[in-house]
C-alpha cells in the first residue's frame, strides 16, 4: 500500500506555511514519521492565520483551518534551535532522520550549525531540502517572498484575468496559493528521488528548490507559447489560448464550462445547436480559425447556449461525447456523487477537537488506509519524542 511506502522513513520537518508543509504532508501520507518542529509559544505561523477556526470541546483552544490543510499524520515537538539546548535536542534528533525538510531564507540556519553542508558531514546520507523564494544563490537569494509575489513575478498573473477592453480589465491571483501547492508537489518528487538515489549511491542530497523556479515552471504551455512565438500571452478571461470553444458559457440558468477538443466535436456542437452551418463558416471550421475569430464565437455561442438550461446542453453535450462541467461551489463539491464515490471527504479523529474534517491526498487512490493522524497541537509530541517534559 502507498499509504505505508516509506514506513522506514523519518523526517524532520522545520518548515512552516504552506509550501514545505505541503512536501511533508504527501511524505506523512505515504507513511514516513514526520516530525514537525515549531518555536515554543509562536509555532507554525498560519495556526493563526484564521478565521475560521475548529474549536476544541472544552472551547479553550482553537486550531486554523489552514493549518488542518496541510499538516495532518504529523507529529509536533516545541523546539528552539537558535538555543544551545535547542540545537543539542535537534541534532541527537536528526541522527534518527532520513530527511530534512527547512523553508528559511537562504544563509539563517548556518548560523546554528543546521546548514547542509554542517549536517552532512555527520550524515552524509541525509537529504536536505532548502524551499526558499529565490534559492540558494543568486541576486535576490537573501530576499523573503510569499506565493502571490511569485504568481506576479513568475508571469501567471500577466495572463491570468480579464482581457484588456473589457470591464475589470487587470490581471487576477489564482484562488488558492498555487505556487506554494506546486512547489510542494515538486519537492515531493524530488524527495522521493533523492532516497530512491541513496538507495544505489548511499549518499545523500542538497536539494534547492525556489518558488521562482517553480512559478516560471508552471507556466507550462504559456511559457512554450511565448519562447516559440516571441510573443506574450494575453489575458484571455476564463477562453484557452489555443483551443476554441473552451471557456465559461451561460445557460439559461447557469454557468457551465465547455470544452471543445477538436473540429469534429466542434461540428457535433454546432448540430447541437442546430446551426450545423456554423462548422462550415470560414471563420469557425477549424481550431485555429476559432482562437483567431474567438470574439465572434464567443458572441455566437453565447447568445445560442442563453436559450437553454444547463440541463439540456449537459444531456446533449453527453451524448454527443463533449466533455462539458459546472461551475461548482464547495458545498456541491463535497456533495457531488463522484466525489462522495472517490471518498476525498475523510475525517481524522482528535481527543480534544473531535472530528476533524480532510481532504483525501490524490495520490492514495482509494485504497482503505489506517485512520488519519489529526492536525496536531503545537508541541503536542515534544514529551513523547524528545522525553522532556
Amino acid at each position: 500500500m502507498l499509504s505505508r511506502a516509506l514506513d522506514n522513513i523519518r523526517v524532520l520537518d522545520l518548515s512552516r506555511i504552506l509550501a514545505g508543509p505541503w512536501c511533508t504532508q504527501n511524505l506523512a501520507d505515504l507513511g514516513a514519521d514526520v516530525i514537525k518542529v515549531e518555536r515554543p509559544g509562536q509555532g507554525d505561523d498560519t495556526r493563526k492565520w484564521g478565521p475560521p477556526y475548529l474549536q476544541s470541546r472544552d472551547g479553550q483552544e482553537a486550531l486554523s483551518a489552514y493549518f488542518t490543510c496541510c499538516n495532518r499524520n504529523k507529529r509536533s515537538i516545541c523546539l528552539d534551535f537558535s538555543q544551545p539546548q535547542g540545537q543539542r535536542a535537534l541534532l541527537k534528533l536528526l541522527a534518527t532522520c532520513d530527511v530534512l525538510v527547512e523553508n528559511y531564507k537562504s544563509g539563517t540556519l548556518k548560523r546554528y550549525g543546521l546548514d547542509y553542508d554542517s549536517l552532512k558531514a555527520l550524515r552524509p546520507d541525509l537529504v536536505y531540502v532548502s524551499i526558499t523564494g529565490y534559492g540558494q544563490d543568486g541576486p535576490r537569494a537573501a530576499q523573503p517572498g510569499y506565493d502571490y509575489i511569485f504568481q506576479g513575478m513568475g508571469g501567471l498573473m500577466s495572463h491570468t484575468g480579464i482581457a484588456d477592453g473589457e470591464p475589470g480589465a487587470g490581471p487576477l491571483r489564482a484562488g488558492i496559493p498555487v505556487v506554494d501547492i506546486s512547489t510542494g508537489m515538486y519537492a515531493t518528487s524530488a524527495v522521493l528521488a533523492a532516497l530512491l538515489q541513496r538507495t544505489r549511491t548511499g549518499q545523500g542530497a542538497h536539494l534547492d528548490i525556489a518558488l521562482l523556479d517553480v512559478a516560471v515552471a508552471i507556466n507550462a504551455n504559456q511559457g512554450a507559447n511565448f519562447l516559440v512565438s516571441g510573443r506574450n500571452p494575453k489575458r484571455s478571461g476564463n477562453a484557452h489560448p489555443n483551443l476554441a470553444p473552451y471557456e465559461v458559457f451561460a445557460a439559461r440558468d447557469g454557468f457551465f464550462i465547455l470544452a471543445v477538443g477538436n473540429d469534429s466535436q466542434f461540428a457535433k456542437f454546432c448540430a447541437l445547436c442546430d446551426e450545423p452551418a456554423l462548422a462550415q463558416d470560414p471563420r469557425f471550421a477549424t481550431n485555429a480559425a476559432r482562437v483567431q475569430n474567438m470574439p465572434a464565437l464567443r458572441e455566437t455561442l453565447s447568445r445560442i447556449i442563453a436559450t437553454q438550461d444547463r440541463a439540456y446542453w449537459a444531456s446533449g453535450l453527453e451524448a454527443a461525447g463533449i466533455a462539458w462541467g459546472p461551475v461548482n461551489g464547495l458545498d456541491e463539491v463535497f456533495a457531488d456523487e463522484q466525489v462522495r464515490h472517490r471518498a476525498m471527504l475523510k475525517h481524522a479523529s482528535h481527543p480534544r477537537f473531535g472530528d476533524i474534517p480532510l481532504v483525501r491526498n490524490p495520490m492514495l487512490g482509494r485504497e482503505d488506509t489506517s485512520p488519519m493522524r489529526a492536525p496536531p497541537l503545537m508541541g503536542e509530541h515534544t514529551r513523547e519524542i524528545l522525553g522532556e517534559p
